[in-house]
C-alpha cells in the first residue's frame, strides 16, 4: 500500500482528533517521509502527548502555528519549506478549531468574531500562505488528476454547519452551538470556493466530517450524552477516505464514512 502522502501538516495537532492523525499517520506501514505536527505551543506543558510522540517517529516535526496569527503562519511556512527543501508539501489538513455555546438570545459579538477567526478565517490565512508549497508539490509530483499524494487541502469541518441539515441533527440542538454551526457553513463556502480556484493548480480541496466524536469538543455538544465515535474509528474513517479521493470529489462535503454530506 502506498503512503497517502510524502509530506502531510496538521493544524492543531496536541489534542483530539489533530493529535490522533498525526498518530496513525506516524504508524501506518507506510508512514509519510515528513509529518509536521502543528499548534500554537508544541513545545509548553499543553504538546506533551505530541512531544511524547515525535520521540518515538522521527518523521514528526514539531512546527509553532497560531492560526490567527499571521506572522505565526508565515514563520511555519517557512519551517516546512526549509524541510522540505524543493519537493512541496503534498497535504495540507487544517483541524485546528474552537466551539462556543453562545445562543441567539445569549449572542457575544466578540466570541462570535473569535469563532470565526479560528473556525473560517484561519484555514483561509494557512491554505493562503502555504499556497506556494501546495503549488510545488502539485508541480512536481509527475501524476495527472487530483489526490492527497499530489497536493491537496483538507478542512476539517462538521455537518452541523449543513444548512440542508440545520433541523434534523437531534444530537446537538441548533442554539447552543450557534457560532460554532455558522462558522462551519462559512468554512464548507470556503472549501467550495478554494476547490474551484485551485483545481487548475494541481490541488485538491475538500471538507470532511469526522463524525459526532469523543473529544472535548464533541463532548461538550452532547448534553450529558456520550458521541458515538471514537477518535481512532473516525481518524481511521478519514485517512481511509482520504487515501481514495480523486477530482471526482474535489469540492465535495464528505464524512469520515465517505458519504457525501448536503450543504
Amino acid at each position: 500500500m502506498a503512503a497517502l502522502a510524502r509530506s502531510v501538516l496538521v493544524t492543531g495537532s496536541n489534542r483530539g482528533i489533530g493529535l490522533e492523525l498525526v498518530r496513525q499517520l506516524a504508524a501506518s506501514p507506510r508512514p509519510p517521509q515528513h509529518i509536521f505536527a502543528t499548534c500554537r505551543d508544541p513545545k509548553g506543558p499543553r504538546g506533551k502527548a505530541l512531544q511524547e510522540l515525535a520521540a518515538q517517529h522521527s518523521s514528526i516535526k514539531l512546527v509553532q502555528l497560531d492560526t490567527v496569527n499571521l506572522p505565526s503562519i508565515q514563520g511555519a511556512m517557512q519551517a516546512v519549506g526549509y524541510h522540505l527543501k524543493d519537493q512541496g508539501l503534498n497535504l495540507l489538513i487544517n483541524n485546528a478549531g474552537i466551539s462556543s455555546h453562545t445562543t441567539l438570545h445569549s449572542l457575544d459579538s466578540q466570541e462570535m468574531l473569535d469563532v470565526f477567526a479560528t473556525n473560517v478565517v484561519g484555514p483561509l490565512q494557512v491554505v493562503k500562505e502555504f499556497l506556494p508549497l501546495l503549488e510545488q508539490a502539485a508541480k512536481g509530483a509527475g501524476k495527472e488528476g487530483l489526490s492527497c499524494s499530489r497536493a491537496a487541502v483538507i478542512n476539517i469541518s462538521s455537518k452541523l454547519g449543513s444548512i440542508g441539515l440545520c433541523l434534523r441533527v437531534p444530537e446537538a440542538p441548533m442554539y447552543p452551538v450557534l457560532s460554532f454551526r455558522c462558522s462551519r457553513a462559512a468554512l464548507n463556502m470556503l472549501s467550495k470556493c478554494q476547490s474551484l480556484a485551485y483545481k487548475e493548480h494541481g490541488i485538491l480541496c475538500v471538507a470532511l466530517h469526522p463524525g459526532w466524536v469523543q473529544t472535548d469538543m464533541g463532548s461538550s455538544f452532547g448534553h450529558g450524552h456520550m458521541p458515538p465515535v471514537t477518535v481512532d474509528d473516525s481518524v481511521q474513517g478519514m485517512l481511509k477516505v482520504l487515501s481514495s479521493l480523486s477530482e471526482k470529489e474535489t469540492g465535495a462535503f464528505l464524512d469520515w464514512e465517505g458519504k457525501v454530506r448536503p450543504w
